[in-house]
């Protein structure tokens, strides 16, 4: 018998002494029962010791399915059984605190059908099927021996199990992958609760958007301290029960992409507790924001397909951020490593193709000693299981991962796992079988030579007895356990040859035919090895900010400029003049003649015109959905959803757009929170926020609201009557709630230790802000009967309503607006596009100023967002306002509109230096922005943007020209 063999049987033996060995103890014997201890010394191995180091000619001492000691080979024990595994390498075994292993699969999402669903499911569980905190995967989870095997081929030998279904999503398990009973495998019933952004199989209608699965997040944590309160418990709610069980608990928080990791970042400072995030491949766009964060992070390493770039039509597809991205991808734990973020390493998304995508990663840059504890020590950290899980060291338990080398070369490959004592070999060592073979069939003999070259063998077809490959012949071998295929074309054969077979002593044999060796493969002969493409661990390109087309490596910065000469448009008593204008440090620090530069970047505007920047005060760009559609949806917020990336931000920048509100869309009567941002390209959503704006709510009105038109719709309201209805309950719900608090807060300290603080609701909270002037409404409008019902609902209420948007028939109601204090922003000449604005005239922003009313045009659409100078213009042929006054209308009126005229919408010194510089008249359609300053940035430049151009087509044709030598 041979070494190989002996060894075999021998690790067989120990296989069953240590599966034995850790039994259940509570079991009923039924028959022969082996009591009999394990001890089991892996000799002649080099062991990873942590952080790097390693130690050589090592032995493992395992007794009982834990780790004793790690010794050196002469100092092993008689009473250890001794398994020799010269020239192995012993690693800790992988850990994925992100695995759905053992557990039934997640519900498919209940379609809606048309129709909104409120009511929750009938057991006593949360009124929001997506909050599932009460589910404990322990109670579902059963071990599934098929899919351990490509877990453990790849190095894993615990996972933690959780269902992905929900926004709560309840506990995880922690189970080794071994042959044991649940009982055995399960190593701690509750190891974290899991949350997400994704409400899953949950068949009610709320939340459909992001924004509302945050809004849905954030008052779930305001219920369950309020329920927390109360002794004995107001209702039954087994979901809240758990939640309140496990915030304790490690809370593993999954998002799609860096924005969502940003934005429950600050749920998480909100209510005072700690994500650990579950992030995607592009974390690096901002590695160093989430290292600010202090969030562990739990990342992927699903890396992009490779674009389809080989048809030129179809290349002209794939984004500039798609070619970018699959490039650097690769790069993602390097640059997160880089920043000193906490990381562990799942195999979610990736698959089959992990340690190839996780190999990537370390010929990126990634230490080797990083990798290892990100799937290692850090994983097992993060929940608490440093003791026994994630080292190889006195008191752990044997999960070790044996490999034939150092674990990222190209050619290692992986040979066995232990858990707990337990080994199962996943595949063969390689080297051992190399060298000449015979291959016998019932018909012919063929000479074969197997060589190893970059971890796979490599089978040739030999001539005769020379050493020679013979000419036109093809083969192919694959061995994994106890399994060979091997695939063989000679010559003039039309056929290829599959066998598959089973080893032998000599080799291998199968139906019909046999494999056999006949010698060693002559010295110093390599095979033929495939080219493989090495990563550079330089990176191939520079992340840009944003992370998209126009994006730069550096950012302009905030500079002192001197615009000399221009024609002024103050939108001030100074009116439009030509002189000069100075900005420093943020502000316009001075207007008027000759004024000195000093230290200032002098720009010449002779010729040219100087606005204030255009403010958009109704627009949809750069947000992740617009819509949540509870009939009330106050609770929602768009700064939780802002895409800093969104290219339209920098095209309303080449209009000389410098603000804007984002506004939640018009599917309800009562909308979300408003976002007032700045045109920061390049920032963070949080960085585009304004400083101190603020805040408003979207109402609507008219056929989007009550949806009549629709048929499957019997979604409430359905008719104009039932939304003024809407108003008026939320309203009268809003100061019912106000009541409640005020009672509270009336008692003394001694009486609210006795009494229940009453229950924070979000929505109505919102409400309540509008009726005491904390938070302003725009109010989507069409119809004069409905702009007239929501003023007198507003005065019944004893508030104003700020801003009738896009408003069709202002000119109608415009001295009803006006006694009552309400702008109007509206289209300059759309109309005709729906039944309800079938009485819209492109005179209506001139009437409606005449009458007293603050007019401002807006957008409401990413195209005209940046040509609202044009539409300006038209004002002054439609009504004949004058230029100053239509110039207003989309930079002074808005500010005001959004109380924001202290700081924008005019060239006054000590205000924001948001300013545009145009070449020709700016209503002008000929104009075009040269240059548009944000807080005195000029985040767009014309001469800029062509450099920007030139840079995107060249990186196009660069990373095209890499994939398309890469499939070659």
């Amino acid at each position: 018998m041979s070494l190989t063999i002996l060894v075999r049987a021998l690790g067989l033996a120990a296989l069953c002494l240590t599966v034995t060995s850790v039994a259940q103890e509570t079991a009923t014997p039924n028959g022969v029962v082996d009591n009999r201890r394990s001890a089991i010394a892996l000799s002649g191995v080099t062991v990873y010791v942590g952080e790097g180091e390693y130690r050589p000619d090592a032995a493992v001492l395992i007794r009982d399915g834990s780790i004793v000691e790690v010794t050196s080979e002469d100092d092993i024990p008689e009473d250890y059984f001794v398994m020799p595994l010269p020239g192995r390498y012993v690693y800790p075994g992988f850990i994925d605190l992100y695995s759905g292993y053992g557990l039934p699969a997640p519900a498919r999402p209940a379609g809606g059908g048309g129709a909104e669903v409120v009511e929750s499911g009938p057991r006593a569980l949360n009124v929001n099927d997506a909050i599932k905190s009460h589910y404990r995967a322990v109670m579902a989870f059963e071990p599934a021996r098929d899919d351990q095997i490509p877990l453990r081929r790849q190095g894993f030998t615990t996972v933690a199990s959780f269902m992905a279904d929900g926004i709560a999503r309840g506990t995880s398990v922690l189970v080794n992958l071994d042959h044991s009973n649940a009982n055995e495998a399960v190593l701690a019933s509750d190891v974290a609760a899991y949350y997400s952004l994704d409400k899953g199989s949950s068949r009610q209608t709320v939340p459909v958007s992001l924004m509302g699965a945050i809004a849905l997040l954030r008052q779930t944590y305001l219920d369950a301290e309020w329920y927390a309160q109360h002794d004995p418990r107001p209702f039954a709610d087994e979901s809240l029960e758990g939640w309140l069980r496990t915030q304790s608990l490690p809370q593993i928080m999954e998002v799609d992409d860096w924005h969502q990791a940003l934005a429950v970042h600050r749920v998480a400072e909100e209510f005072s507790t700690r994500y650990i995030l579950k992030v995607g491949t592009d974390a690096y766009q901002q590695a160093a924001r989430l290292a600010a964060t202090g969030a562990p992070l739990i990342v992927s390493v699903d890396y992009p397909e490779t674009p389809e770039v080989a048809d030129p039509f179809t290349a002209d597809d794939v984004s500039f951020t798609e070619l970018k991205h699959w490039e650097l991808a690769p790069y993602n734990l390097r640059l997160l490593h880089e920043q000193g973020i906490q990381m562990a390493i799942t195999r979610a998304g990736s698959g089959d193709e992990f340690i190839a995508n996780l190999r990537k990663a370390v010929n990126a840059g990634l230490p080797e000693a990083a990798a290892i504890a990100a799937l290692t020590s850090v994983p097992a950290a993060l929940i608490g299981e440093q003791q026994r899980l994630g080292h190889i060291g006195a008191g752990a338990l044997a999960n070790l991962v044996v490999s034939d080398g150092p674990l990222f070369d190209t050619d290692t490959r992986l040979l066995e796992t232990w858990v707990a004592g337990s080994r199962y070999v996943v595949s063969e060592p390689l080297t051992e079988q190399e060298g000449r073979y015979q291959l016998a069939t019932q018909t012919a003999t063929v000479d074969l030579a197997l060589r190893l070259a970059d971890g796979r063998l490599r089978t040739q077809v030999l001539d005769g007895g020379s050493d020679t490959a013979l000419e036109g012949a093809s083969a192919s071998v694959t061995i994994a356990q106890d399994l060979i295929n091997l695939t063989l074309r000679m010559p003039g054969e039309a056929q290829t040859l599959r066998l598959s077979g089973w080893p032998t002593e000599d080799g291998w044999e199968g139906s019909g035919w046999t494999l056999a060796r006949t010698g060693e493969l002559p010295a110093g002969e390599e095979a033929d090895a495939e080219d493989e493409a090495e990563m550079s661990t330089e990176l191939p390109s520079p992340v840009i900010y944003p992370f998209a087309a126009y994006g730069s490596e550096t950012l302009p910065t905030q500079q002192a400029t001197l615009i000399r000469g221009a024609t002024v448009w103050t939108n001030e008593d100074a009116g439009t003049l030509v002189t000069d204008v100075l900005l420093r440090d943020g502000s316009i620090a001075a207007v008027g003649d000759n004024l000195q530069a000093g230290d200032a970047v002098v720009v010449d505007g002779s010729g040219m015109h100087l606005t204030p920047g255009i403010i958009d005060e109704h627009t949809h760009i750069a947000l992740f959905g617009i819509n949540e559609v509870a009939t009330n949806s106050s609770m929602v917020r768009m700064t939780d959803v802002v895409d800093s990336q969104d290219v339209n931000i920098y095209r309303n920048l080449a209009g000389g757009v410098v603000a804007a509100q984002q506004l939640h869309g018009s599917a309800n009567p009562i909308g979300g929170q408003s976002s007032l941002i700045k045109m920061r390209w390049g920032g963070t959503p949080e960085e585009l926020r304004i400083e101190d704006a603020p805040g408003f709510i979207k109402f609507a009105l008219g056929e989007n609201v009550k949806r009549s038109t629709n048929p499957a719709s019997i979604r409430y309201p359905q008719t104009r009557m039932g939304v003024e209805q809407v108003f008026a309950n939320a309203f009268s719900q809003a100061r019912e709630y106000e009541s409640r608090w005020q009672q509270w807060n009336s008692l003394s300290n001694s009486a609210r230790r006795d009494a229940i603080r009453p229950r924070r609701d979000l929505v109505d909270e919102t409400m309540l802000e509008v009726l005491n002037g904390e938070r302003y409404v725009t109010a989507h409008s069409y119809v004069q009967s409905e702009i007239n019902m929501l003023i007198h609902i507003a005065d019944s209420f004893d508030f104003t309503i700020n801003t009738f948007t896009h408003i069709l028939e202002g000119y109608k109601v415009a001295d009803k607006m006006a006694a009552h204090g309400a702008g109007g922003s509206t289209f300059s000449d759309w109309w005709a596009y729906k039944w309800e604005v079938r009485y819209a005239i492109p005179y209506n922003a001139a009437l409606m100023q005449q009458a007293g009313v603050v007019v401002a045009l807006n957008s409401d659409d990413a195209e005209m967002s940046r040509r609202l100078n044009q539409e300006a213009g038209k004002m002054v042929k439609y009504g004949g306002v004058s230029e100053s006054d239509a110039l207003k209308m989309i930079t002074l009126n808005p500010a005001r509109l959004l109380h924001l005229d202290d700081r924008m919408g005019s060239i006054r010194v000590g205000k924001d230096a948001d300013v545009v510089l145009w070449d020709q008249h700016p209503l002008s359609v000929y104009a075009q922005a040269q240059t548009t300053w944000v807080d005195g940035i000029p985040y767009f430049d014309r001469e800029r943007d062509r450099e920007l151009r030139q840079y995107m087509a060249s990186e196009r044709e660069r990373i095209i020209n890499v994939i398309l030598s890469e499939q070659e």
